[in-house]
């Protein structure tokens, strides 16, 4: 095996690292499929991870990339984003070749899903790093005779040196829920900031996002993923968070590209992916 993917044990989980000739790193657990560490050749980091995180099994991990599915949320019955962030996951392979490194996980129904969605599924996630780009292709399989729907989103927990100076640009002209109050918008700036707690989802998006910070950005785009969730908890929704320190919605913003306003609906034997693609500019 290859130096460039090494397996270790993450706040004990097991985990792989993955490096790119490029010198780009990314960490992802078994737990989850979860990327937990994302640092491009600059040698920032781009994922942020608390560090008050729960690494437990069962538990769902503050920070990194954590896989919904099948449901965003609580826009449905299940529990709050599904089951697939607190299972482990399968490792189908990894490698590094050429400039670039990857690695593949599965997740497969068993009695425990099915007793809470009762439906047959192969779900995989590939996590790609090369030069100055990080790609998360999650796909789903319904080798069932039912037909299946579900919603879903890479949950992108994205750092930040201070949230109130950070910026999120392409998102003008889109309609959009604000969660915190539960109503719908159409959205007229040019650029949002940060300056309360943000929970909207913006609908049906056609180009790529920008985080724009002093002096870095961080493009996120989606394929096959229509919709974009920006999320931050602000001060006073932090402090309720067991799991994250006082000042760690300074640290991060959200901004995760899913298929949420309309399910994917898989008639029994088809398939569908969707590719969340970050890229320092």
């Amino acid at each position: 095996m290859s130096k460039a993917v090494e397996h270790f044990h993450f706040n004990g989980q097991p985990a792989i690292r993955l490096t790119a000739r490029s010198g780009a790193t990314a960490v992802v657990l078994a737990y989850g499929a979860q990327v937990v560490s994302w640092i491009p050749p600059d040698g920032q980091e781009r994922i942020y991870l608390s560090e008050k995180a729960r690494f437990d099994t069962g538990a769902a991990i503050r920070g990194g990339i954590p896989v919904c599915f099948p449901q965003f949320g609580t826009r449905g019955p299940l529990p709050k984003h599904g089951f697939a962030r607190n299972r482990v996951w399968e490792e189908v392979e990894a490698r590094a070749v050429d400039d670039f490194a990857t690695a593949t996980f599965r997740l497969d129904d068993d009695d425990l899903t099915r007793q809470i969605w009762p439906h047959a599924f192969e779900a995989e996630l590939t996590v790609l790093i090369t030069g100055q780009r990080l790609d998360v292709e999650f796909g789903v399989k319904n080798p069932g005779d039912a037909p299946m729907r579900f919603t879903c989103a890479l949950h992108s927990y994205l750092a930040t040196r201070e949230v109130e100076e950070a910026r999120v640009e392409g998102l003008r002209g889109l309609k959009y829920l604000d969660a915190t109050k539960g109503t719908e918008h159409l959205e007229t700036g040019t650029e949002l900031a940060v300056e309360d707690e943000t929970d909207r989802i913006y609908f049906d998006t056609k180009r790529p996002v920008l985080l724009r910070e002093p002096h870095r950005a961080l493009g996120v785009s989606g394929e096959n993923l229509p919709d974009v969730v920006v999320w931050n908890p602000w001060e006073h929704l932090t402090a309720a968070l067991t799991d994250m320190p006082g000042n760690g919605f300074r640290r991060m913003i959200c901004i995760e590209s899913g298929a949420i306003g309309k399910p994917v609906e898989l008639a029994p034997g088809g398939d569908w992916w969707g590719r969340q693609s970050l890229v320092v500019l």
